[in-house]
């Protein structure tokens, strides 16, 4: 599990980037890059980290499930993700 401080940071990241979209928008339509500059460097999206939802953990992430790999094997094998089976052949 990843550092309680780590995934505070990303959640902060994610609000001040749903707070800013507006306005980043407006400022890149209207071409004012010194304005664009004067943002906080957290209010971009590319400073985003995807990070699994359960743990905060940053490798093995799965976008369709928003989980890390270990969460995911763990839940599907426990029957709590709707849709998913294990594969035998």
């Amino acid at each position: 599990m990843a550092r309680k401080s780590v995934i505070a940071r990303e959640r902060k990241r994610e609000r001040m980037v749903a707070k800013y979209a507006d306005l980043r928008k407006e400022l890149k339509e209207k071409g004012d890059f010194e304005a664009l500059d004067k943002l906080p460097r957290n209010s971009s999206p590319v400073r985003l980290h995807n990070r699994c939802k359960l743990t905060g953990r940053p490798k093995g992430y799965m976008r369709r499930f928003g989980l890390c790999r270990v969460k995911f094997r763990e839940m599907a094998l426990n029957g709590k993700i709707p849709g998913v089976t294990k594969a035998s052949w």
